[in-house]
């Protein structure tokens, strides 16, 4: 059986989110399952001495039009959120909880909510409360949610998480290991096709 696929994203990634869209989908066309890791890059990019992409000089503006008109692109919904970007640790954790507890589909599922939310409806994601209602609307306890955001074993989890992907190189959002193989950004998913296909580029 083929390997799975690893997909590393952070919430307020709006690439991040576009591959959300598209990675289940690619990884069923070659018989791979997909590993979702949610990591936070204020950690990554503490790490790497980077700046959001959005924040840099000059750079910043190109990225904002290019994440728009990527969307509209690939036909895939988009609004620019209110408050960008914003701390997702709440978000990270929620998912890291309902993983360990309820399997990684339905973790899945919320994290396409939350996606959803953010990056089409506009809903600020950095809030808990807001976190827990976006759960609650899958079946998920509100409370519950809530105490997981705050609970020190799901903090290191996700901390562990970040540390791991790091450790494979992992620098970015969305970023993509098969096989070994790393692929970074949305604009690769090409080459990634392309990679599950042949086995090689």
């Amino acid at each position: 059986m083929p390997s799975p696929i690893d997909f590393y994203f952070d919430f307020t990634s709006p690439y991040g989110y576009l591959a959300s869209t598209r990675i289940d989908a690619l990884g069923a066309q070659y018989g791979r399952s997909v590993r979702w890791h949610p990591i936070l890059l204020g950690v990554v990019f503490k790490a790497t001495g980077c700046t959001p992409l959005p924040q840099v000089p000059l750079k910043g503006e190109y990225t904002m039009h290019d994440i728009v008109r990527s969307a509209r692109f690939h036909g895939i919904p988009y609004q620019e959120p209110r408050e960008f970007p914003l701390a997702t640790q709440a978000a990270a954790r929620a998912m890291l909880w309902i993983a360990r507890h309820h399997g990684a589909e339905r973790a899945v599922a919320f994290a396409k909510a939350v996606y959803q939310a953010y990056f089409v409806d506009s809903i600020d994601i950095g809030k808990i409360d807001n976190v827990a209602h976006l759960a609650s609307g899958l079946g998920f306890d509100v409370g519950e949610v809530n105490d997981a955001c705050h609970n020190n074993v799901v903090k290191e989890m996700l901390k562990t998480e970040i540390e791991a992907a790091m450790t494979r190189g992992v620098f970015g959002s969305p970023f993509v290991i098969v096989d070994d193989e790393p692929f970074w950004g949305f604009d690769r998913f090409a080459q990634l096709e392309a990679f599950l296909k042949d086995g090689k580029i």
